[in-house]
């Protein structure tokens, strides 16, 4: 991950000084980096897109069957929470499963990559539980025990794998851990905005001014020439001839008013 990370800072300084021939270079080089190592961003990804629907298809299921609702729920329940249809009347169920959801996503950011740039994305991760409870808490009950069940299986699960005997016998390599003075300064969220405030701001400038030496290019080649000679060409100049002598065709020239090789875009 540090060599993306420096691959990722020349292909952005070369963007913001206008290094074309550095900026392909630093590209070239990260995709070669990428098709040896096989690195894959959205590989990640896979697992979880996978599961959302299977996920999404579990909620509404659930959720409508306790809206019929479906005799067996409203007496299948336990303890405090016999009908399930019904959401948990004291909401204890609510703040387990939020407090469950919060320690699998901790973990599982613990175990994933160690990134200054994924650090904004692990305290997103780390609210997000809070920030849908008032939304969930009404809930009901059928649907939080299919998410505590969840998420207890995951909790587990990822505690397992944590251990190193689980590891090796289920063959899984070892996480490289990255010297933190080799790695890219952290930075905070505010400043982190700022820079990259500024350098959208450096990049728009340089588009524009790309932009415009196109237009210039695009005009140049469909206009006309440019006047660049000091003397009229159309004049031949005959050294036999003083420069007092009258000359027929220099004064035709002269009496005809308009000058072709002045009509120019200049």
């Amino acid at each position: 991950m540090p060599e993306m990370q420096k691959f990722s800072a020349r292909i952005r300084e070369a963007k913001l000084s206008g290094d074309q021939a550095e900026f392909y270079k630093a590209t070239i080089e990260m995709t070669h980096y990428q098709k040896k190592h096989d690195i894959k961003f959205f590989r990640p990804l896979i697992l979880p897109l996978t599961q959302a629907p299977i996920f999404i298809s579990f909620f509404i299921a659930l959720r409508e069957m306790a809206n019929l609702p479906v005799p067996s729920l409203q007496t299948g329940g336990l303890w405090w929470f016999q009908d399930l249809t019904v959401s948990d009347p004291i909401y204890v169920l609510p703040l387990v499963v939020t407090a469950t959801m919060w320690g699998v996503l901790e973990l599982g950011a613990e175990t994933g990559m160690q990134s200054s740039d994924l650090q904004l994305m692990r305290n997103v991760i780390r609210v997000m539980p809070l920030a849908v409870l008032p939304v969930t808490i009404h809930f009901p009950s059928a649907v939080f025990m299919y998410w505590l069940s969840s998420n207890v299986f995951s909790l587990c699960q990822v505690a397992c794998l944590r251990f190193p005997a689980v590891r090796t016998a289920l063959k899984i390599p070892q996480r490289v851990v990255h010297d933190p003075s080799k790695l890219p300064p952290r930075e905070g969220f505010l400043k982190s905005f700022k820079k990259g405030w500024k350098n959208a701001e450096i990049a728009h400038r340089l588009r524009e001014r790309e932009e415009r030496m196109q237009k210039h290019l695009d005009l140049a080649a469909r206009g006309p020439l440019r006047q660049t000679f000091t003397h009229n060409p159309l004049l031949q100049h005959d050294p036999s001839r003083s420069p007092n002598t009258p000359n027929s065709s220099t004064n035709s020239v002269k009496a005809n008013t308009k000058k072709p090789w002045q009509d120019t875009l200049g």
